[in-house]
Protein backbone atom coordinates (compact mmCIF):
# COMPACT_ATOMS: atom_id res chain seq x y z
CA UNK A 1 0.00 0.00 0.00
CA UNK A 2 1.54 3.30 -0.90
CA UNK A 3 2.31 5.87 1.60
CA UNK A 4 0.60 8.32 3.34
CA UNK A 5 1.42 11.58 0.42
CA UNK A 6 1.64 14.50 2.91
CA UNK A 7 5.51 15.50 2.54
CA UNK A 8 6.24 13.23 -0.71
CA UNK A 9 9.95 12.77 -1.43
CA UNK A 10 9.44 11.66 -5.45
CA UNK A 11 7.06 13.37 -8.00
CA UNK A 12 6.90 11.25 -10.96
CA UNK A 13 5.87 13.14 -13.98
CA UNK A 14 4.56 11.97 -16.75
CA UNK A 15 3.57 13.30 -20.13
CA UNK A 16 0.27 11.91 -21.94
CA UNK A 17 -1.40 12.34 -25.17
CA UNK A 18 -4.30 10.05 -25.82
CA UNK A 19 -2.87 7.19 -23.54
CA UNK A 20 -6.10 6.30 -21.80
CA UNK A 21 -5.18 2.44 -22.36
CA UNK A 22 -1.64 3.06 -20.48
CA UNK A 23 -3.37 5.57 -17.81
CA UNK A 24 -4.15 2.89 -14.43
CA UNK A 25 -1.47 0.06 -15.55
CA UNK A 26 1.27 2.65 -15.58
CA UNK A 27 0.09 4.09 -12.26
CA UNK A 28 -0.65 1.11 -10.81
CA UNK A 29 3.35 -0.18 -11.73
CA UNK A 30 4.77 3.44 -9.98
CA UNK A 31 3.17 2.51 -7.10
CA UNK A 32 4.40 -0.90 -6.62
CA UNK A 33 7.95 0.36 -7.92
CA UNK A 34 7.93 2.91 -5.19
CA UNK A 35 6.33 0.50 -2.34
CA UNK A 36 7.17 2.43 1.01
CA UNK A 37 8.14 5.42 -0.32
CA UNK A 38 6.42 9.09 0.08
CA UNK A 39 5.73 9.71 -3.60
CA UNK A 40 3.20 11.61 -6.19
CA UNK A 41 2.53 10.78 -9.65
CA UNK A 42 1.76 14.04 -11.64
CA UNK A 43 0.55 13.23 -15.15
CA UNK A 44 -0.14 16.42 -17.65
CA UNK A 45 -2.62 15.54 -20.19
CA UNK A 46 -1.82 17.44 -23.11
CA UNK A 47 -4.98 18.15 -24.89
CA UNK A 48 -5.93 14.68 -25.66
CA UNK A 49 -8.97 13.18 -27.63
CA UNK A 50 -9.78 10.11 -26.22
CA UNK A 51 -10.38 9.49 -22.60
CA UNK A 52 -7.23 9.81 -21.26
CA UNK A 53 -8.92 12.71 -18.30
CA UNK A 54 -11.23 10.07 -17.80
CA UNK A 55 -8.98 7.66 -16.73
CA UNK A 56 -7.00 9.62 -14.97
CA UNK A 57 -9.97 10.31 -12.70
CA UNK A 58 -9.83 6.93 -12.21
CA UNK A 59 -6.29 6.76 -10.89
CA UNK A 60 -6.87 9.63 -8.49
CA UNK A 61 -9.32 8.07 -6.82
CA UNK A 62 -6.81 5.59 -6.11
CA UNK A 63 -3.27 6.55 -5.77
CA UNK A 64 -1.35 9.79 -5.20
CA UNK A 65 -2.35 11.02 -8.73
CA UNK A 66 -2.12 14.87 -9.47
CA UNK A 67 -3.86 15.39 -12.73
CA UNK A 68 -3.44 18.47 -15.14
CA UNK A 69 -4.65 19.16 -18.67
CA UNK A 70 -3.89 21.59 -21.15
CA UNK A 71 -6.81 22.44 -22.80
CA UNK A 72 -5.18 22.02 -26.54
CA UNK A 73 -1.70 19.72 -27.20
CA UNK A 74 1.33 22.28 -26.59
CA UNK A 75 3.95 19.47 -26.68
CA UNK A 76 5.65 16.90 -24.62
CA UNK A 77 8.16 19.18 -23.31
CA UNK A 78 5.30 21.83 -22.21
CA UNK A 79 3.78 18.92 -20.07
CA UNK A 80 6.79 18.23 -18.54
CA UNK A 81 7.12 21.74 -17.65
CA UNK A 82 3.79 21.86 -16.61
CA UNK A 83 4.21 18.73 -14.30
CA UNK A 84 7.48 19.88 -12.60
CA UNK A 85 6.24 23.43 -12.09
CA UNK A 86 2.66 21.51 -10.30
CA UNK A 87 5.45 18.79 -8.36
CA UNK A 88 6.03 19.40 -4.56
CA UNK A 89 8.98 17.13 -4.27
CA UNK A 90 12.56 17.72 -4.47
CA UNK A 91 13.27 15.09 -6.90
CA UNK A 92 11.43 14.46 -10.38
CA UNK A 93 11.51 11.67 -12.31
CA UNK A 94 10.13 11.35 -15.98
CA UNK A 95 8.89 8.79 -18.10
CA UNK A 96 6.93 8.55 -20.73
CA UNK A 97 3.32 7.72 -20.68
CA UNK A 98 3.17 4.84 -23.40
CA UNK A 99 4.34 2.25 -21.04
CA UNK A 100 7.78 1.39 -22.67
CA UNK A 101 9.80 2.90 -19.86
CA UNK A 102 9.94 0.68 -16.83
CA UNK A 103 8.83 1.71 -13.86
CA UNK A 104 10.99 -0.69 -11.43
CA UNK A 105 13.99 0.99 -13.08
CA UNK A 106 13.16 4.37 -11.49
CA UNK A 107 14.38 3.22 -7.73
CA UNK A 108 17.67 2.28 -8.93
CA UNK A 109 18.38 5.87 -10.75
CA UNK A 110 16.79 7.86 -7.86
CA UNK A 111 19.04 5.53 -5.29
CA UNK A 112 22.31 6.78 -7.62
CA UNK A 113 21.28 10.20 -7.66
CA UNK A 114 20.55 10.46 -3.88
CA UNK A 115 24.37 8.72 -3.62
CA UNK A 116 25.87 11.11 -5.76
CA UNK A 117 24.05 14.41 -4.19
CA UNK A 118 26.64 14.45 -1.53
CA UNK A 119 29.32 15.78 -3.77
CA UNK A 120 27.29 19.07 -4.15
CA UNK A 121 27.31 19.28 -7.94
CA UNK A 122 23.47 18.88 -9.72
CA UNK A 123 23.50 15.54 -10.83
CA UNK A 124 21.02 14.18 -13.91
CA UNK A 125 20.48 10.69 -13.88
CA UNK A 126 19.47 9.12 -17.56
CA UNK A 127 18.27 5.99 -18.68
CA UNK A 128 20.07 4.27 -21.26
CA UNK A 129 18.02 2.10 -23.05
CA UNK A 130 20.48 -0.53 -24.43
CA UNK A 131 17.94 -3.05 -25.91
CA UNK A 132 15.34 -0.83 -27.71
CA UNK A 133 11.96 -2.29 -28.41
CA UNK A 134 11.26 -0.16 -31.27
CA UNK A 135 10.47 -0.65 -34.90
CA UNK A 136 14.02 -0.86 -37.07
CA UNK A 137 13.66 2.41 -38.44
CA UNK A 138 13.52 4.25 -35.14
CA UNK A 139 16.28 2.69 -33.79
CA UNK A 140 18.65 3.37 -36.65
CA UNK A 141 17.36 7.17 -36.72
CA UNK A 142 17.70 7.30 -33.24
CA UNK A 143 21.02 6.24 -33.34
CA UNK A 144 22.28 8.11 -35.96
CA UNK A 145 20.55 11.69 -34.02
CA UNK A 146 22.74 10.49 -30.88
CA UNK A 147 25.96 10.31 -32.50
CA UNK A 148 25.38 13.77 -34.56
CA UNK A 149 24.02 15.21 -31.07
CA UNK A 150 26.83 14.13 -28.82
CA UNK A 151 29.30 15.17 -31.33
CA UNK A 152 27.97 18.51 -32.04
CA UNK A 153 26.54 19.17 -28.32
CA UNK A 154 29.03 17.24 -26.07
CA UNK A 155 26.16 15.82 -24.18
CA UNK A 156 28.15 12.86 -22.73
CA UNK A 157 24.73 10.78 -23.11
CA UNK A 158 24.15 8.06 -25.08
CA UNK A 159 20.39 7.67 -24.63
CA UNK A 160 18.84 11.42 -24.34
CA UNK A 161 15.66 10.43 -26.17
CA UNK A 162 14.94 8.14 -23.26
CA UNK A 163 11.65 9.40 -21.29
CA UNK A 164 13.31 7.73 -18.47
CA UNK A 165 15.28 10.43 -16.14
CA UNK A 166 15.93 11.24 -12.69
CA UNK A 167 17.34 14.87 -11.16
CA UNK A 168 16.74 17.45 -8.20
CA UNK A 169 13.28 19.79 -9.58
CA UNK A 170 15.30 23.02 -8.83
CA UNK A 171 18.02 21.66 -11.18
CA UNK A 172 15.32 21.51 -13.81
CA UNK A 173 13.84 24.87 -12.70
CA UNK A 174 17.06 26.68 -13.64
CA UNK A 175 16.90 25.46 -16.80
CA UNK A 176 15.96 27.65 -20.07
CA UNK A 177 12.73 26.35 -21.48
CA UNK A 178 11.73 25.96 -25.12
CA UNK A 179 9.79 23.58 -27.02
CA UNK A 180 11.36 19.65 -27.20
CA UNK A 181 13.90 21.04 -24.49
CA UNK A 182 13.09 17.31 -22.94
CA UNK A 183 15.59 16.27 -25.94
CA UNK A 184 18.33 18.24 -24.56
CA UNK A 185 18.20 18.11 -21.17
CA UNK A 186 21.78 16.76 -20.80
CA UNK A 187 23.27 19.17 -22.86
CA UNK A 188 21.01 21.92 -20.86
CA UNK A 189 22.26 20.57 -17.49
CA UNK A 190 25.60 20.57 -18.45
CA UNK A 191 25.65 24.31 -19.34
CA UNK A 192 24.11 24.82 -16.10
CA UNK A 193 27.72 23.20 -14.22
CA UNK A 194 25.61 19.84 -13.46
CA UNK A 195 26.88 16.52 -14.08
CA UNK A 196 24.81 13.89 -16.33
CA UNK A 197 25.61 10.19 -16.15
CA UNK A 198 23.86 7.11 -17.36
CA UNK A 199 21.72 4.25 -16.04
CA UNK A 200 21.22 0.86 -18.77
CA UNK A 201 16.92 0.58 -18.08
CA UNK A 202 14.59 -1.26 -19.67
CA UNK A 203 12.96 -1.03 -22.38
CA UNK A 204 9.26 -2.60 -23.27
CA UNK A 205 7.61 -2.91 -26.35
CA UNK A 206 4.53 -0.57 -26.47
CA UNK A 207 1.35 -3.01 -26.20
CA UNK A 208 -1.29 -0.28 -25.91
CA UNK A 209 -2.02 2.62 -28.27
CA UNK A 210 -0.29 4.10 -30.46
CA UNK A 211 3.18 6.57 -31.03
CA UNK A 212 1.67 10.21 -30.78
CA UNK A 213 5.10 11.32 -32.52
CA UNK A 214 6.48 10.23 -36.00
CA UNK A 215 10.15 9.83 -37.17
CA UNK A 216 9.81 12.28 -39.72
CA UNK A 217 8.20 14.99 -37.50
CA UNK A 218 11.33 14.46 -34.98
CA UNK A 219 13.87 14.63 -37.51
CA UNK A 220 12.42 17.90 -38.88
CA UNK A 221 12.25 19.91 -35.74
CA UNK A 222 16.08 18.59 -34.39
CA UNK A 223 17.86 20.35 -36.66
CA UNK A 224 16.71 24.02 -35.37
CA UNK A 225 16.58 22.69 -32.16
CA UNK A 226 20.04 21.68 -32.10
CA UNK A 227 21.08 24.68 -33.76
CA UNK A 228 19.32 26.60 -30.44
CA UNK A 229 21.13 24.32 -27.95
CA UNK A 230 24.38 25.29 -29.33
CA UNK A 231 23.70 29.08 -29.47
CA UNK A 232 22.72 28.69 -25.83
CA UNK A 233 25.94 26.88 -24.76
CA UNK A 234 27.96 29.73 -26.55
CA UNK A 235 26.43 32.12 -25.41
CA UNK A 236 26.61 31.31 -21.81
CA UNK A 237 29.37 31.55 -19.50
CA UNK A 238 28.60 30.44 -16.05
CA UNK A 239 30.23 32.86 -13.18
CA UNK A 240 31.81 32.33 -10.24
CA UNK A 241 30.89 34.30 -7.43
CA UNK A 242 33.31 35.14 -4.31
CA UNK A 243 31.61 36.64 -1.35
CA UNK A 244 33.75 39.69 -0.33
CA UNK A 245 34.55 39.35 3.31
CA UNK A 246 33.17 42.15 5.51
CA UNK A 247 35.48 45.20 6.29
Amino acid sequence: MAVAQDAPLLSVVIPMRNEAPNVLPLVEEIAAALDGVRFEVVCVDDGSSDETAARLAEAMARFPVVALRHATSCGQSAAVISGVLAARAPWIATLDGDGQNDPADIPKLWSRARAEAASGVPLLVAGHRVARKDSGVKRVTSRIANAVRARLLGDATPDTGCGLKLFPRALFLDLPRFDHMHRYLPALVLRQGGRVVSEPVNHRPRIRGKSNYGTLDRLVVSVSDMLGVIWLQRRWKRPVAQRLPPR
